[in-house]
């Protein structure tokens, strides 16, 4: 009975945990790490997926936003940030709202904060953890509800994240994966996040080798 209201209610599978322990029950779901044995067919999945998406950058991160895997692509748009904010484990919300990481190339920072913010206030509400919660007061315990960006940024499908690269400007969007059925707590926390081009110019430079050879200009991510 327990166990189907909680699933009626949604409930994470970690919490159903633990109402299974306060009502004196063992726990149901396992919690293994995303290397281990019995998770190498849904370890294999994720690492095709990454691999397929590049020369797109690709990441996978846990429910505290920490960084699991990253395919290839990923790594030029880390070069130039401060060498304590890679971790481990690197935290994707530190990486990108910390001002010795991304945050000076990225373009549209007040619309990237916001979306952040609106997400972790939706993930705290349906699941709070001290973490996700120190890490929210981290970058918005100052702010006032949820930030504007002062201009707003033309796009056909999605708003972009405009990251500066060199003298290139590049347009992404991204899409969130998830497992449909999981039935292990790692398996269920973890989220793939997949960034496309938002322009042409955007593909064409990810899948050219040109990026690869491209250094921030000065001051860009430090």
């Amino acid at each position: 009975m327990l166990l189907r209201l909680a699933a009626g209610l949604d409930v994470p599978l970690r919490n159903r945990n633990q109402l299974l322990l306060a009502a004196g029950y063992a726990p149901r779901y396992p919690e293994r790490e995303i290397g281990a044995e019995e998770l190498e067919r849904a370890y294999q999945a994720v690492v095709d997926v990454l691999s397929a998406h590049e020369p797109y950058p690709a990441l996978v991160i846990d429910r505290r936003w920490n960084i699991v895997l990253m395919n290839r692509a990923l790594g030029p748009f880390l070069t130039g940030v401060a060498p304590g904010l890679l971790g481990p484990p690197a935290n994707w919300v530190r990486l990108g709202l910390h001002p010795h990481g991304l945050a000076p190339r990225i373009v549209n920072l007040s619309q990237v904060r916001a979306l952040l913010q609106a997400r972790i206030a939706r993930q705290l509400a349906a699941a709070p953890d001290p973490e996700v919660q120190a890490l929210y007061d981290e970058f918005f315990g100052s702010l006032s509800g949820v930030e504007v960006a002062a201009a707003p940024i033309e796009s056909e499908i999605a708003i972009p994240m405009i990251v500066t690269h060199g003298s290139h400007q590049l347009k992404l969007f991204s899409t969130i994966t998830t497992f449909g059925t999981p039935q292990d707590v790692t398996l269920e926390e973890i989220s793939i996040e997949l960034y496309y081009p938002a322009d042409h110019r955007t593909a064409d430079l990810l899948r050219s080798s040109t990026l690869h050879d491209i250094q921030p200009q000065p001051g860009e991510g430090t």
